[in-house]
This record gives C-alpha cells, sequence and structure tokens, in this order.
C-alpha cells in the first residue's frame, strides 16, 4: 500500500474527528492482529465480534486512528455511521489513484479458477495483483485492493455474494475495466429465489464498470446467452460448443492431466494447453483468452499464460499417494460444478476404479432434494464404480443414481467421515481414482487427511 494522509482517509470516509490529522498512514486494517505502525484500524461489527472492543488495543499496538461508529475511549476515533460502508469507500477512493486495468470475475462456478487464469495470462505483460484466496467479499476484496502500489499494472479481482446488492457494491468499490461472469448457477438460490434473480445479481458487476468496459460471457450459458445488456456495452462470447462466438474452443483432447485444444479467434487460431482436466476448465481458459486479448496480449503469450496455470488448494487438485489418484476439489460444491467434477472423475485415465464420494450440497433451499437426485444422475452417467455419499441430503445422490440405472449395490451412505476413510482404506489398490467432492463445509478433505 502506498502512504496516504489522515487527512484524506477522513474526507474519503465522510468522518468526523477532533485531533490533528497530519500523520501519514501506511496500512489499512480490520484485524488487531495485523496492526503495524501507522495504520488505521476500522472496527467492523461481525455476529460474534464488534471491532469496537479492539479500538483502544489498535492504539497501543500503534495505530494513528480507529475508524468507529462511537467514541472510544483511550482512542484517536474517526466517527462514521457506518464502518462497513467506510472499509469500502475508504478501498474506492484507493483504487482510484491508480490508472490500470482492472479486470472483475464472477459467476456462480469456477469464478476463482478464471480469476487465477487470468492472472497467469495478464502477468506474461503485467506486474499483477490478484485476489489472494476467497478474499472476493465486502471485508476481503478491499483488504485487496489496498495490496496496490506504483508498481502494480494491472489487477484480477474475484467478486463474491450470497445476497442482492453485495456485487453492486464490490463493482462501486473496485471499479473493473473489464467484466467477466462465468456461468449462471444455483448457489445461494436460497437467498435469491430464482437464476433469474442470481443473473441480475451478477450482472451487478457493471454497476461500477467503466462505461466503456467491455463484459465477457460464455455463451454456452443459457442465462448468460440470453442476458440484455442494457446500452452500447460491447459483449464478448465464448464457447465450448459454438462457434458463433468471438472465441470459441474446438479439437477438445483429453491426455493424462492435461487437456489440449484450439482457440479460434477473430479469423484466427492457436493451439493452447491447461494442465488441469474437465471441460469447464476449457471455458475458463476461454474466458482468460478474450481478457488477454482486451489488454493486447498476443495469442502466443496468452497460451503460455493459460499454460502456467495450476489448480491450487482444494479446489480439483490432483495428487497421487501410494499409488491411489486423488482428485480433492472439497472448497464448494452445486449441481454444475459436481457434474463438472464427475466429468473430470470419468475423463481421467486409470487402470483401476473409480470412486465418486460426494458430501451435501449447501445453501440450495426448498429444492435441495431435487438438486442433490440431479447430481445422483450425473453421476449414473459417469465413469463411477462406487458411490460414497456423506450427509443428510446425500441420501438423494443415492435415488437420483439409482433412478436411472446405478446399481444400488454399488452406492454406499456414510454418516461419518472417519468411516468414509476406513472403507477406501479397506478396498483401495493401485491406479485406483477417488474424486471427493463437497460443499466446503462438509470438510470432505478430513478423508484425505485421515488416510495418511
Amino acid at each position: 500500500m502506498e502512504k496516504m494522509s489522515l487527512a484524506e482517509i477522513i474526507q474519503a470516509v465522510d468522518g468526523s474527528f477532533g485531533f490533528p490529522a497530519d500523520a501519514m498512514v501506511s496500512a489499512i486494517s480490520t484485524d488487531t492482529r495485523k496492526i503495524t505502525e501507522n495504520s488505521v484500524f476500522i472496527a467492523l461489527k461481525g455476529e460474534r465480534f464488534d471491532g469496537h472492543d479492539f479500538a483502544a488495543k489498535a492504539m497501543e499496538l500503534g495505530a494513528a486512528a480507529v475508524i468507529t461508529e462511537r467514541p472510544v475511549e483511550g482512542a484517536k476515533c474517526i466517527i462514521v455511521d457506518s464502518a462497513a460502508k467506510a472499509l469500502l469507500d475508504l478501498a474506492s477512493f484507493y483504487r482510484g489513484k491508480f490508472d490500470i486495468p482492472l479486470i472483475g470475475v464472477t459467476g456462480s462456478v469456477g469464478k476463482t479458477t478464471t480469476k487465477d487464469m487470468i492472472a497467469c495470462v495478464v502477468s506474461r505483460r503485467y506486474k499483477t495483483l490478484k485476489t489472494q484466496g476467497n478474499l472476493n467479499n465486502e471485508i476481503g476484496l478491499p483488504q485487496t485492493l489496498f495490496g496496490l502500489d506504483k508498481g502494480c499494472e494491472a489487477a484480477v479481482i474475484e467478486m463474491g455474494m450470497s445476497h442482492a446488492g453485495e456485487i453492486s457494491r464490490l463493482s462501486m468499490c473496485a471499479c473493473p475495466t473489464c467484466a467477466v461472469i462465468t456461468n449462471i448457477g444455483v448457489s445461494h438460490i436460497e437467498n435469491l429465489g430464482s437464476q433469474e434473480n442470481i443473473l441480475k445479481a451478477k450482472l451487478e458487476i457493471l454497476d461500477g464498470a467503466d462505461y466503456d468496459a467491455p463484459l465477457i460471457l460464455c455463451k454456452d450459458d443459457k442465462l448468460l446467452a440470453a442476458a440484455e445488456i442494457h446500452g452500447e456495452r460491447r459483449v464478448i462470447y465464448y464457447s465450448v460448443k459454438k462457434k458463433d462466438c468471438e472465441v470459441y474452443a474446438s479439437d477438445i483432447e483429453t491426455g493424462g492431466s492435461s487437456v489440449s485444444f484450439t482457440v479460434n479467434y477473430f479469423g484466427g487460431s492457436i493451439g493452447a494447453v491447461i494442465h488441469c482436466l474437465g471441460e469447464h476448465n476449457v471455458k475458463n481458459a476461454l474466458a482468460a483468452f478474450c481478457v488477454g486479448l482486451e489488454l493486447g496480449i498476443g495469442p502466443e503469450e496468452i497460451v503460455k499464460g493459460i499454460a502456467d496455470f495450476r489448480p491450487e488448494g482444494m479446489r480439483q487438485n490432483l495428487t497421487v499417494k501410494n499409488g491411489v489418484s486423488f482428485i480433492l476439489d472439497c472448497y464448494n460444491a452445486a449441481p454444475d460444478s459436481m457434474k463438472a467434477s464427475l466429468s473430470v472423475l470419468s475423463q481421467i485415465k486409470t487402470n483401476g476404479k473409480r470412486y465418486a464420494v460426494l458430501a451435501d450440497m449447501l445453501e440450495l433451499g426448498k429444492n435441495s432434494k431435487q438438486y442433490h437426485k440431479t447430481v445422483g444422475k450425473y453421476a449414473a452417467a459417469s465413469k463411477a464404480d462406487m458411490l460414497l455419499c456423506f450427509g443428510g441430503d446425500s441420501c438423494y445422490y443415492i435415488e437420483g443414481a439409482v433412478q436411472s440405472g446405478f446399481p444400488e449395490e454399488k452406492c454406499l451412505h456414510f454418516d461419518d467421515r472417519q468411516k468414509i476413510a476406513e472403507y477406501l482404506r479397506s478396498v483401495l489398490k493401485e491406479g485406483d481414482t477417488v474424486l471427493l467432492k463437497g460443499s466446503r463445509g462438509m470438510r470432505l478433505e478430513e478423508v484425505v487427511n485421515a488416510l495418511e
């Protein structure tokens, strides 16, 4: 972060104060464990904590001032109506100091992978800041923007949401110069009511975008393909199925742990490789290709950037232990991502059996049962040899799979992660492949940990 004067900060958050504002600030923090000398602490309120309780402590640790909603004894307080809004306002003010390309990425599924692929491409030419981990909400996104400095030449920022209006606030804060929406699924449909409402919420990414910022959409998604984009905004479509797009893939071939394909773009074509599996990841790569073209990066450099990408953490991470391949994809789950992971399980080449370990998909609302049954049908259509299910709603995976012809004797339901590990330990042989997929709250990674 570049230094800001305390006076600038007070003006940006429209705060009231009663002390000299001549200090220079070198960091913004919402966590007293990360307070540094001459920082400003923002006292956010959460379900389990109130930052005001730590305001005085922040001063003791070296903060120059604290942003609060009320006076706090022992602290130099900048009083605002809402500390949460102040965080966004301040990050927006700070972002405005940097005249750089900023790519905003959202979508129901695949936005993190797409963000990382885009960052790999953009980094081929520009020093690039990107969202780390899942810092894509109204606290994480501002903290990411505070990471901008004079050396940054571009940024790739992920925007997540669970309610209407959230992406609008994030977009107004980040001011994207290019926007990407990967797809419209059913994640958080419990809060938003319908996929149409999810589409509206995702399109809020344009609220803070430049009037001439291009919008990059996947035409394979029915809702995005039919979306009405107001004004004269330029829309760029990509696809793995439709050739009437600005960018589309052909000649898709899976080999080992990679996928090769041809990218067709504006009358040209070029070969590309991604070091991960699944058609959905080809789509993510196409989105990154579109961004690269928009930023004036040559196609040859773009495909090198795409090839640089490697999955991280618990997102379709492929590891091999004692000759058994584990596809760990435990960060989030929705019908579309479950289908994609089952597709990867089917595509991976193996001499052994394929085990699909599926846990509950959370936050799907009143239609959760039907969504789980639909995933069961996807499992039946895959090349899985065994279906192992964990969680209350996961029994509907089995119901859907059996209804679609999957042998019932090859379906098992578990109520304990340790029991899944014990079962796998007893049956796995060299050459087998295990997919572990479920919502983050189901903690399926503990199954793999128990096998070590």
